[in-house]
Formats: C-alpha cells, sequence, structure tokens
C-alpha cells in the first residue's frame, strides 16, 4: 500500500473516530416560580401551577400531589427560585419527593430542595400563608402543561 493510501485512511479513521465521541450534552438551569394550595386532615393534598423560564422562554407547569401522615390545615405557599442540572424543559418534569417535618401559623418563610428522578434539582423559597402542620412524607408532582 502507498503511504498516500496510507495516510488517506489514517485521516479518515480519525475523523469517523473524532464524530463518533460526541460530547455529552452540558446541563443548563433556569428559574421556576409556582403556587400551590395545599389541605388535609391526615391525609392531604395539594394542587397548584407555575412557570419555568429556561433559556429565554417560559413554560407553564402543572402541580400535584398527595401526603400521608399527620396532616392539619391548609396554606398557600408561592415559591420561586433555580432548577438545575437539566438539558430541556421536560427534564423538570417527575416526581420530587421530600421528607420532612413543619409548621406555619399566619406568614411563614419556606424554603427547600427537592431533586426528581432525572436529577433535576429544584431549589425553592418562598411565602407560606395559613395554618398548617405537618410531619410528613410528601411527594410533590411536575408537569409540563
Amino acid at each position: 500500500m502507498s503511504s498516500f493510501r496510507i495516510r488517506t485512511a489514517l485521516v479518515a479513521a480519525l475523523a469517523l473516530a473524532g464524530l463518533s465521541a460526541t460530547a455529552p450534552a452540558k446541563a443548563d438551569s433556569g428559574t421556576i416560580r409556582i403556587s400551590v394550595l395545599k389541605g388535609g386532615w391526615f391525609i392531604g393534598a395539594s394542587g397548584g401551577s407555575g412557570t419555568l423560564t429556561f433559556r429565554g422562554r417560559k413554560y407553564p407547569l402543572s402541580i400535584g400531589g398527595l401526603s400521608a401522615g399527620l396532616v392539619f390545615g391548609a396554606s398557600q405557599t408561592y415559591l420561586a427560585g433555580r432548577v438545575s442540572h437539566i438539558t430541556r424543559p421536560s427534564d423538570v418534569a417527575g416526581v420530587y419527593g421530600a421528607g420532612g417535618a413543619g409548621a406555619a401559623i399566619g406568614r411563614g418563610v419556606r424554603g427547600i430542595v427537592l431533586t426528581n428522578e432525572k436529577g433535576a434539582v429544584l431549589e425553592l423559597s418562598g411565602q407560606q400563608t395559613g395554618l398548617m402542620v405537618n410531619a410528613d412524607l410528601s411527594g410533590l408532582a411536575v408537569s409540563l402543561r
């Protein structure tokens, strides 16, 4: 085989290897705002809506969830913060779980960090109004509308 053909084959092989070794998609972050109404007596339910802002676009969200354990009262919570470790808006959708105990009487500041099964991380803080006492394992489901 001539040296020209060997060099051509080598360049072609390196080019193919470079194409097959594509870099993984880089995770990004965005902002999120949600409003959740929660109420219950031993078994609680929550529902609400929100907005994800990601790469300059806004995406409407639906929020829902159930909780069990010691749950008493009703509250309205407004949360805002950052969502990280996402590559597309649909990465925010999923079930977020958190175990916790807390109480809010009147106005209270809430802060929480949650992760879903896709690895999206919500870092949220905000205001809670109403009377709510809970010591439960809660699940929060987020979906794109």
